[in-house]
């Protein structure tokens, strides 16, 4: 089943130390944009799903982000929402987790609750973190002979 209950147009997201920013809805032409990203293309093989997922995040919050309050230069003037200012933003280790968490990965689980199926860890979910315990290998006993 899936829940049609996605915001119709930009609302506030909290991101913690003074910073709210105005987001538009993750609707999948805005995700499909973030997966069009050259940087994210091209990656090198040899790229971590970290790293994948710090750049895809970074993309996303580039075509997400439409206002914000609470960012300043250092002089303490506000500074306009350009594609390089949310980069310096999503710098701020806090800042990215709680970006991560309350507007990607939900925008993620219900890009997989559509799809029914996980996708591939070089997609949308390559900043996702694994829910899942790996169960243990049961040890070796020796046999006797």
């Amino acid at each position: 089943m899936i829940h049609l209950d996605m915001k119709a147009g930009p609302w506030w997201l909290e991101l913690g130390r003074g910073v709210r920013v105005q987001v538009m809805p993750a609707t999948t032409s805005l995700m499909i944009a973030a997966r069009g990203e050259p940087e994210l293309r091209d990656l090198p093989e040899d790229a971590g799903d970290e790293q994948a997922g710090y750049v895809f995040a970074r993309a996303v919050a580039r075509r997400a982000i439409v206002d914000w309050t609470g960012v300043a230069d250092r002089d303490g003037a506000p500074v306009e929402v350009t594609p390089a200012a949310i980069d310096a933003l999503l710098e701020h280790w806090p800042v990215f987790e709680r970006f991560q968490e309350d507007y990607l990965l939900p925008a993620l689980d219900a890009e997989q609750e559509k799809n029914a199926s996980a996708p591939s860890p070089r997609g949308s979910t390559a900043g996702a973190k694994a829910t899942a315990k790996r169960a243990r290998k049961p040890a070796r006993t020796a046999r006797k002979s």
